[in-house]
């Protein structure tokens, strides 16, 4: 079977996930195409895939290549990509969507049951006339438009997500609806476990994961505020903290001038892109990891027995990761901007509250009151994190395994491609 693989173009959480579905499907063809960071992260780990595609006008040049790509394919995969979804109904492909935030989208504009009235109605005689049908959804609302049309929806655990999954069902949603456990790359966390480290111990003290970064308001060039905040503060990491001599900081940041080795007062600080493969032995053996609260990472860690420490909010999926486990461990113990302005209200919207984010790191980056205050709450993090005892660490593992179980994708993906076959 051909298959037809996209996510969404939003940091590295989609990608990610697309990684690890299509390691689940070596039997297949899997063909990625698609634009961004998304594309970015699929060439880092092209071994995923039979063939990359990489898209830089989707709308314009590329559009003729992405109705071919989908004219010779069997089936189609989509990661959170609505536009994906569309054009394969528009041009009569089985799709089936992968949702790992399927709680996440809001509809402030239109009531679900108008969604699914606009669904019902929808014309399938091309991409451009679909496109033009659903031009009053949001982003989000586009999404869930998806779920309704796709033959099949593979949704992600987390809190709430069963609830919604009811909604939709009720709602009259066209298509399967299926519960999954971490959406991750088993295999590669399987070699991570019985990797053995060198003989002189991990590689690194610390680890520093601030993910993909880039979406459709953030960008390694602009609006990056919080790249910036993360560079103002690794020499003072440093001194607030001898212990880490050692330290990998790694993102799809890092690919640029941003990567390479640097060395301070005896310490080496190593910034990377690192491929998902190479990375995942570095979150097994690093015995202290800090992350971008992002789901994907999250899950990795704590499938290879690591709980993580999240660093700050750097977009609105990541405020709402926090809030729904703020009765972990992990939610209890990570880092937020509230931390630094208390009372702060958040927008509750995800363009606006992106904004509000960017536009409160720029504000400690430039306040040197408001960085000293970053600065001592976030060694307050550190502080509480580093000192938990290994039986609190295997506590709060096993309580976020428990809340993020599910069953396992590769029998429900299996499942549903062996039927569509």
């Amino acid at each position: 079977m051909r298959i037809l693989m996209g996510a969404q173009n939003c940091g590295f959480g989609p990608a990610s996930v697309l990684v690890a579905v299509s390691r689940l499907l070596p039997g297949h063809e899997r063909v990625f195409v698609g634009d961004g960071i998304a594309a970015e992260f699929a060439r880092r780990n092209a071994t995923a895939f039979d063939g990359v595609h990489e898209l830089t006008d989707p709308y314009g040049n590329g559009a003729a290549l992405l109705d071919r790509l989908l004219e010779n394919s069997d089936q189609v995969v989509s990661v959170m990509d609505a536009d994906l979804v569309l054009r394969s109904v528009a041009a009569a492909r089985p799709v089936v969507l992968v949702d790992c935030l399927f709680g996440f989208w809001q509809h402030h504009r239109h009531s679900p049951g108008r969604i699914h009235e606009l669904c019902a109605t929808l014309p399938r005689t091309s991409f451009t006339a679909v496109r033009h049908h659903l031009a009053g959804l949001s982003p989000h609302e586009r999404i869930l438009a998806a779920h309704l049309l796709a033959d099949h929806n593979v949704v992600q655990n987390f809190p709430g997500v069963s609830r919604r999954m009811a909604e939709f069902t009720g709602a009259g949603a066209g298509g399967a609806m299926h519960l999954s456990g971490p959406l991750v790359d088993l295999e590669g966390l399987r070699e991570a476990r019985g990797d053995e480290p060198s003989v002189g111990g991990p590689d690194y003290d610390l680890l520093i994961n601030t993910g993909g970064f880039k979406n459709f308001l953030l960008d390694f060039e602009a609006n990056n505020d919080y790249l910036q905040l993360i560079d103002r503060w690794i020499p003072d990491l440093l001194a607030d903290w001898p212990r880490f001599r050692r330290v990998l900081i790694c993102g799809g940041a890092y690919a640029g001038h941003r990567g390479g080795t640097h060395r301070m007062s005896g310490r080496r600080i190593d910034r990377r892109f690192l491929p998902q493969r190479a990375l995942l032995p570095q979150v097994a053996r690093t015995p202290h990891s800090l992350i971008a609260p992002g789901l994907s990472v999250l899950n990795e860690a704590t499938l290879l027995g690591r709980l993580p420490l999240g660093l700050h909010e750097q977009h609105y999926a990541h405020t709402y990761t926090i809030r729904n486990l703020a009765d972990t461990l992990f939610g209890r113990l990570a880092a937020r901007f509230a931390d630094v302005l208390p009372g702060h209200a958040l927008p509750e919207d995800d363009y606006a509250g992106t904004a509000a984010l960017v536009s409160i790191a720029g504000r400690i980056l430039k306040d040197d009151d408001l960085y000293a205050r970053f600065r001592s709450a976030l060694n307050e993090r550190l502080e509480q994190y580093l000192f938990l005892t290994p039986e609190q660490r295997r506590g709060g593992v096993a309580e976020l395994r428990r809340l993020l179980d599910g069953p396992p994708a590769s029998s429900v993906i299996a499942s549903i491609l062996t039927a569509a076959a």
